[in-house]
């Protein structure tokens, strides 16, 4: 399938595809004899794998080298699980970070409400005298 085909069926744009490739996120494509980029099915498994690690929050450079890693085959192997596993425990330690930030947040949403709840109870129990609410 040609680029266009491939940046609509991956919700990319075709410039972004062409960069995946100039930098080395994804493996060369295949081209025709015109020189148009051939996209195949495990092509597309991989620029899916590529977004799915870019969205988690790993960086180029770690996809970099494990794309060329992989690119030079099996002796490559270790080399690429360490990759995954370091990006997975910094995955695991920003979970944790969030997860603390959202605690935080809760407890703030959780004093605005106890203060709205505080300002309706005034209200409530003061007489209007000027025939509006502030």
């Amino acid at each position: 399938m040609n680029i266009t085909h491939a940046a609509n069926q991956l919700g990319l744009t075709a410039a972004t595809l062409r960069y995946y490739e100039s930098v080395g996120l994804i493996p060369p494509v295949k081209r025709n004899a015109s020189g148009i980029r051939n996209y195949y099915e495990e092509d597309l498994k991989w620029i899916e794998f590529i977004k799915c690690m870019r969205n988690a929050g790993l960086s180029i450079e770690s996809l970099i080298e494990y794309t060329s890693l992989f690119i030079e085959g099996e002796r490559t192997l270790e080399a690429r699980k360490k990759i995954l596993a370091d990006e997975r425990d910094r995955l695991i330690e920003r979970r944790k970070e969030i997860e603390e930030t959202i605690q935080r947040l809760d407890g703030k949403i959780g004093d605005y409400d106890g203060k709205l709840l505080e300002r309706e109870a005034e209200l409530n129990s003061s007489p209007i005298s000027t025939g509006h609410i502030e």
